[in-house]
């Protein structure tokens, strides 16, 4: 009997534990913190062998293959002991991928992920039997345990990729590329885009990569690296002859001179970077022989994501807009970017060697006030202290929004899009949006 050993007693951990037991393995979970009582119920009701608070190398070491993870670090001194000891160490994605004959469409990027996952999935669910899973939902590894779908929309991020050896995507798409989790690349990019891009590099020329070919980066990568696959472009800028580009508010999507054109002018989300994510969604649903009525229907439905731009609430003629998902630079740059009105601007957590440039033109023309909730605020405060009138501390959400309400006038936006992780003063990023849509309905 192969043994299993799993690390991190989350939700993929737990999921991929139920879909090894079930083909025959012997199961072991290790967390060096504490498992949550939801998913200890299920490894006990399920008779799995767990440790937690500590990781046992007796009975990690004995292992045939581990999945680990993906909030575990690959220079982690237990895992740098196992590759040395040639076991393999992979992720959840490449685990049960090979219990599925199921076609896979596979998402990463730095931003739009989870909007373009849930999108896709959105359209293809009205004609297909198809789950949504990876970085967002129920594990993937459980969902072919239980559900057995025919199609799969797969949010998978860099940590996730960096654990496949076999997996290929018939569809891969990937929504741009900046500088993110730097901290976990040595601070080099060139490995960080190498992650990503490792979504392809198993595709075939009977398979689909979708990208967009405004990104310098990927662009470039992709000259450099050539990939197997069909490049399917989308561009805001320039005619895309496969692919997808807009044209005088118009999306135009042609696939082997098969052509769909709906109105940018339609869609249910705001901002230019929702006009590419429902670009690349929609490719992916031509490419599924979606029908053009459904997936025009569900661009003009979809209401976006929980945490990504979305509108909680208008107190006094002041709307309050929870973007806890921007947890990076890039992110929060889509969103002041979107801001059509004078904005009250909640930024910090802990940073992962941001550089705030890019912001600058935005800040300077939108922000009327900074407040920075973070522990150490000292990179923001150095610079954005001469771009507004007022810029202030805080380390309570609470706090941060009843500020904000002093500040705010008629007309003026408030946005909580941190720019930062949230692990400094929350659990997570939801964690940290809840909070903020508390304190306004408190207000």
């Amino acid at each position: 009997m192969k043994r299993l050993v799993i690390l991190g007693g989350g939700e993929s951990g737990v999921g991929t534990a139920l879909l090894g037991k079930e083909k025959g393995f012997e199961v072991f979970v290790s967390d060096k913190g504490k498992i949550k009582e939801k998913y200890k119920d299920v490894l006990i009701n399920n008779e799995i062998a767990w440790e937690e608070l500590q990781h046992t190398e007796a009975q990690i070491l004995n292992a045939d293959v581990v999945m680990k993870s993906p909030g575990i670090p690959d220079k982690v001194p237990l895992v740098k002991v196992l590759v040395e000891k040639g076991i393999p160490v992979i992720s959840e994605i490449e685990f049960a991928a090979q219990y599925t004959s199921a076609t896979i469409v596979g998402i990463t990027g730095s931003n739009g992920k989870t909007t373009t996952a849930s999108l896709a999935h959105y359209i293809l669910n009205k004609e297909l039997d198809v789950g949504l899973a990876g970085n967002i939902g129920d594990s993937f590894a459980k969902q072919i345990l239980e559900d057995d779908f025919k199609n799969y929309v797969l949010e998978i991020s860099s940590f996730q990729l960096d654990g496949v050896v076999d997996f290929k995507p018939h569809i891969a798409v990937i929504t741009n590329i900046t500088p993110d989790h730097l901290d976990r690349y040595n601070y080099n990019f060139d490995a960080y885009i190498a992650s990503k891009f490792r979504i392809a590099m198993n595709q075939t020329t009977n398979d689909y990569l979708i990208y967009d070919a405004d990104d310098p980066v990927l662009v470039d990568w992709l000259e450099r690296h050539p990939v197997q696959s069909q490049l399917l472009p989308f561009s805001l800028v320039k005619p895309i002859e496969n692919g997808a580009y807009l044209e005088e508010d118009n999306i135009k999507i042609t696939i082997d001179n098969n052509q769909i054109i709906m109105s940018a002018r339609d869609l249910a989300l705001e901002g230019k970077h929702n006009i590419k994510n429902a670009m690349a969604a929609s490719t992916v649903a031509h490419l599924l022989k979606i029908r053009k009525q459904t997936i025009r229907e569900s661009l003009e439905n979809f209401q976006g994501v929980e945490h990504r731009l979305e509108h909680v609430l208008k107190i006094n003629k002041v709307q309050y807009i929870n973007d806890s998902k921007a947890t990076n630079v890039n992110a929060t740059y889509y969103a002041l970017e979107s801001m059509s009105a004078p904005t009250v601007w909640i930024v910090g957590g802990e940073d992962k060697g941001n550089s705030y440039e890019e912001l600058y033109s935005f800040v300077n023309t939108r922000v009327k006030a900074i407040i920075c909730l973070g522990v150490n605020n000292e990179k923001l405060l150095q610079n954005f202290s001469n771009m507004v009138d007022v810029i202030v501390e805080t380390q309570y959400m609470s706090e941060a929004v009843k500020i904000a309400y002093k500040l705010a006038e008629a007309g003026d936006n408030v946005l909580l899009s941190p720019a930062c992780a949230s692990f400094d003063l929350f659990e997570n990023y939801e964690d940290r949006g809840r909070q903020f849509k508390d304190a306004v309905r408190n207000l």
